[in-house]
């Protein structure tokens, strides 16, 4: 995938981790494959 496009996911994956915590999301499940999904893009980035 090309970086751009990580960067990409990354940056929406962000917002939305954001987004659903400032709305008091306590659906554990979604936050935390959000959260592996955005360590999983930071580690590809060498971030």
């Amino acid at each position: 995938m090309a970086i751009n496009q990580l960067e990409s996911n990354l940056a929406a994956i962000t917002r939305t981790l954001v987004k659903l915590e400032k709305d008091g999301c306590t659906d554990e499940k979604i936050l935390n494959e959000l959260r592996e999904e955005r360590d999983k893009i930071l580690k590809e980035l060498n971030l």
